[in-house]
């Protein structure tokens, strides 16, 4: 096998197992980064919705207060998760894949009853009560999505409806019934503020950028590799095989060929001028010998 080979043979498996190496490192930067941007357009979100239910709490609720008093009747536009939820019914009209969810395990709103999944999220919290933030993935039915969720607990204005039924707004029974939505507890955490966010697109674009950098990457090894090649044909492989060339000649007894250049410092340069000696020594020698 010569020379040239054997080296592009290294320089292809070398090369070969580094960009492989760069390839794993590159995707799951991408992996990584893409899952980060999600987590920040749920965080966004989950912000978002937490003000609609301050928005509510602070402006809409004593404002409708006065009405519910007079007409004896219960609107839900006072409850702070029921306008975060209706809020966010509008953006997933332009936006069906995102959801948000005030998953509640005992709701007085049946429509916030915590499922399975949901349930684990809230018992995960109550089991820590330190914990102020969950996020994962699961598979939902528009495919791959991220979930971050964090703790509702139970403050003592929450009390006023969701204590006892005795002690709920009578218009609120009339509306919901007394069968849900009590003895909830203050400081008891009863259900998970659950935004979900669909994983897909930054997954696609973190796949077609890693694919983009793959191709960049091979090209540049492709280069590289025909420029290392010329660059050891013309300053190694060449001037070696002159040097081998040489050595077969002298061995057969040839000694009427031509000194090699050697006007480098390197050590192939050395070395052709260490062959030019050992020539010119032996023509000296042969010339001695013949003249004796």
């Amino acid at each position: 096998m010569k020379l040239l080979t054997k080296f592009s043979l290294l320089f292809i498996l070398a090369a070969g197992a580094g960009l492989g190496v760069a390839a794993y490192v590159s995707y799951n930067f991408l992996q990584a980064n893409a899952r980060e941007e999600v987590i920040r357009q749920a965080r966004l979100m989950m912000e978002t919705s937490r003000a609609s239910r301050n928005y509510t709490t602070l402006q809409i609720k004593p404002l409708l207060e006065p009405v519910q008093a007079k007409d004896k009747v219960f609107l839900p536009q006072t409850v702070p998760a029921f306008a975060a939820t209706e809020s966010f019914a509008y953006l997933r009209k332009t936006y069906p894949d995102y959801s948000y969810k005030e998953a509640t395990l005992n709701p007085t709103n049946l429509r916030d009853r915590a499922v399975d999944w949901e349930a684990d999220i809230v018992n995960s919290f109550r089991n820590n009560t330190a914990q102020k933030e969950l996020s994962g993935n699961r598979d939902a039915a528009t495919g791959p999505s991220l979930y971050l969720a964090m703790p509702i607990v139970a403050d003592k204005p929450c009390l006023e409806c969701h204590w006892t039924p005795k002690e709920a707004p009578p218009a609120m029974i009339k509306r919901y019934g007394t069968a849900n939505g009590f003895g909830w507890k203050e400081g008891e955490i009863i259900g998970a503020q659950i935004v979900s966010v669909p994983m897909s697109v930054p997954i696609a674009m973190a796949n077609h950028t890693f694919q983009t950098i793959l191709l960049y990457m091979a090209g540049t090894f492709v280069i590289t590799l025909l420029v290392l090649n010329l660059a050891m044909a013309f300053s190694v492989a060449r001037p070696v095989a002159r040097l081998s060339n040489m050595a077969d000649e002298i061995s057969k007894g040839n000694l009427e060929i031509s000194e090699l250049p050697a006007s480098g410092k390197d050590e192939i340069s050395t070395l052709a001028a260490s062959f030019n000696r050992m020539r010119l020594s032996l023509v000296k020698a042969l010339k001695m010998l013949e003249e004796q």
